[in-house]
């Protein structure tokens, strides 16, 4: 299946690698730094062409790649040297001149890659590597290039078992457990202050404790059993794609959302969860509306876990929680509802060479809600010679701030806060180096939006209640359940 795994740093550095079925001879096992190298250079500056392409140049890169293999060792480890252009990144597969197809994800800023010489499904093996990721991460409790290089033993025991002469074996964190011996050193999460404005946008994902007994930075020894609480992590996430029009008017819209769990309880116990009681599934059903009071999903997926027979009559689900990080169930929605930001663009032609730009955003979200990190592009023709950015911005917002990126031909319009019930307005005047015509005027454009929108969700999917099924006494579990909703294609067109 696949030849080998590895994971390399943000900084191109291999930090953990296993080769599995390379042959005798091979030059994969002669020159992994140089596969890697050339595969890091290929996803870093991405120029929208496979080098495995039939008639192109097959060094790998090699010829300028070894030469650039050793000014990255003499500037301690980086790329920054070679003046190369980048097209957008790189897609997860695609094919090398050495005749293998790289696959690779990216989690946390690393990038957990592979490559296959047979015609395998890209599918499973992107699936094998989020898998790979997901086991890391519940076993070091962190996914990071710190936690990786701690813990790089355990790491490596856990690849002995989890892959078999390149082939997937024992994937899921319960089963692994009987297998692993090594004990996780615990590091430190540090907090992206960059990229968040409230805690509340964090989901599961921000329990940073190992599945097992660890060691700390210090050596001591902590047990699960010892002094924790029987805690479980409740995320309701909702990813929006959304298309307007440059009327505002909304052409598409889906919502795909899951329910995701992490458990932290003592003894396993089955849990019972209860959904909206009015919860209708299936396009078939009934017409669904941006306002109304009944809740409809297209379609919905369950974890294998989770035990059905109540499901019809009481909307409720029953289930003993695995291991680790886990996903309840997939559901995706699509047709009318109600947008949280509606976009209205406005091009203005004041001079042959000059256009006005104005870009007016509301916010249909109640006031006690706020969207963070909130990010907008416009992409403007490439004769663009400059640009200026001024910002009409409400009471309440914070972090507002636009600017022109010459070396990309785009506005970047950034607001930390963008509270509900609010409308802010972001006005350029772009000049260009020469007529604005027709084909000019089409490289303007789509606007894209980013955002996150902490205890909100679009879809009124809710979780009526959780609890244990069994009524145990004085045992006492803590609950916390976030709703967190954010952008996956959020795009207007102009």
């Amino acid at each position: 299946m696949i030849v080998n795994f590895f994971i390399l740093s943000p900084r191109g550095d291999t930090v953990i690698a296993k080769t599995y079925r390379a042959k005798a001879g091979s030059s994969l096992l002669a020159h992994e730094r140089s596969h890697t190298e050339a595969f890091f250079r290929k996803v870093k500056f991405w120029d929208g062409v496979a080098p495995g392409t039939p008639g192109m140049d097959t060094t790998l890169g090699l010829t300028g790649g070894l030469s650039g293999a050793a000014g990255l060792q003499g500037s301690g480890g980086k790329w920054g040297e070679e003046k190369l252009e980048k097209k957008g990144d790189a897609p997860p597969v695609f094919v090398m001149p050495d005749g293998y197809s790289y696959m690779h994800i990216k989690r946390n800023g690393l990038i957990f890659g592979c490559a296959t010489e047979k015609n395998v499904s890209p599918v499973v093996v992107i699936e094998l590597l989020s898998k790979i990721a997901k086991v890391f991460k519940d076993y070091c409790g962190t996914l990071s290039e710190e936690s990786i290089r701690k813990n790089f033993i355990l790491l490596y025991e856990l690849l002995d078992e989890l892959l078999d002469y390149g082939y997937p074996q024992v994937t899921q964190t319960e089963n692994l457990k009987a297998f692993v011996y090594n004990e996780p050193i615990v590091v430190s999460k540090v907090a992206d202050t960059g990229k968040m404005i409230n805690p509340k946008t964090a989901n599961a994902s921000a329990v940073h404790k190992p599945v097992i007994s660890s060691v700390d930075a210090d050596g001591r020894k902590t047990s699960l059993s010892a002094n924790q609480k029987n805690e479980i992590f409740v995320d309701i996430l909702e990813r929006l794609n959304v298309v307007f029009s440059n009327n505002g008017y909304v052409l598409n819209s889906t919502i795909d959302g899951c329910i995701q769990m992490k458990s932290y309880l003592a003894g396993n116990p089955q849990l019972r969860l209860a959904l909206n009681e009015d919860l209708v599934i299936g396009k078939n059903n009934g017409s669904s509306s941006a306002y109304s009071t009944i809740t409809f999903v297209d379609d919905i997926n369950f974890n294998d876990c989770v035990n059905l027979s109540e499901w019809e009559n009481g909307r409720t689900l029953s289930f003993h929680p695995p291991d680790g990080e886990f996903v309840v169930l997939n559901y995706r929605m699509t047709g009318e509802f109600k947008a949280p930001f509606r976009i209205f663009p406005s091009i203005e032609e004041v001079e042959p060479n000059k256009l006005e730009i104005s870009v007016h955003i509301r916010a249909e979200i109640p006031d006690n809600h706020f969207g963070a990190n909130v990010s907008i592009e416009i992409p403007l023709p490439g004769i663009t010679t400059a640009a200026s950015c001024s910002v009409v911005s409400t009471p309440g917002a914070a972090g507002v701030h636009a600017e022109y990126v010459t070396k990309e031909k785009k506005i970047v319009w950034n607001l930390k806060k963008f509270p509900g019930c609010t409308e802010q307005t972001m006005r350029a005047k772009v000049s260009l180096g020469g007529p604005c015509t027709s084909q000019i005027r089409r490289e303007i454009g789509p606007i894209n939006m980013n955002f996150e929108i902490p205890m909100y969700n679009v879809s009124s999917l809710q979780v009526r209640y959780l609890k244990i099924a069994e009524n145990l006494p004085g045992y006492t579990p803590y609950r916390w359940v976030r709703y967190v909703t954010q952008s996956s294609s959020y795009v207007c067109r102009l």
